[in-house]
């Protein structure tokens, strides 16, 4: 009888350790799931989101001009305890950054990271259920500038 109120005892804990931080931030920016596309002439940029699972998306992106690629990058968002999220950027030829943020009901977020030399802010806007504009803004050489990136949603090729 002994080691059964024992393992009752211990099993909640165990649960309460191991527990996995809050998803219902990430969940809300499934309407970020999906293949997006910008075209500029020669130049054209992909940016891919997997689904919201187990508090995480993960997402590509790559620029090429012809044949070529000219820019690349991994990112993933995920979920913390204070219910938070962060934008974590792994860009070509640059340093890791991490952004954090807090998903809104209008499908629209705004990562932050004011130590960042730019970016400081990545914003992503839902437009419609086919158009998805991602911001990138901030203070470069003492001087506000901001960039819209104009995406429209693509099938997922393998």
């Amino acid at each position: 009888m002994r080691s059964t109120s024992r393992s009752l005892v211990f099993v909640p804990l165990l649960i309460a350790a191991g527990a996995p931080p809050a998803t219902s931030a990430v969940e809300s920016l499934s309407w970020m799931a999906g293949c997006w596309e910008r075209r500029a002439g020669f130049v054209v940029t992909d940016e891919h989101w997997m689904s919201p699972r187990a508090g995480t998306m993960l997402g590509t992106s790559r620029t090429t001009r012809g044949d070529a690629v000219v820019e690349y990058e991994f990112m993933r968002i995920y979920g913390t305890r204070e219910d938070t999220v962060v934008y974590a950027a792994h860009p070509s030829r640059q340093k890791p950054a991490q952004f954090r943020g807090r998903a809104t009901p209008r499908r629209e977020i705004t990562f932050e990271n004011r130590a960042h030399d730019f970016p400081q802010r990545i914003i992503y806007r839902a437009v419609g259920e086919d158009s998805l504009v991602a911001r990138v803004e901030g203070t470069s050489r003492g001087k506000e500038r901001g960039v819209d990136f104009r995406y429209r949603r693509v099938a997922c090729t393998p």
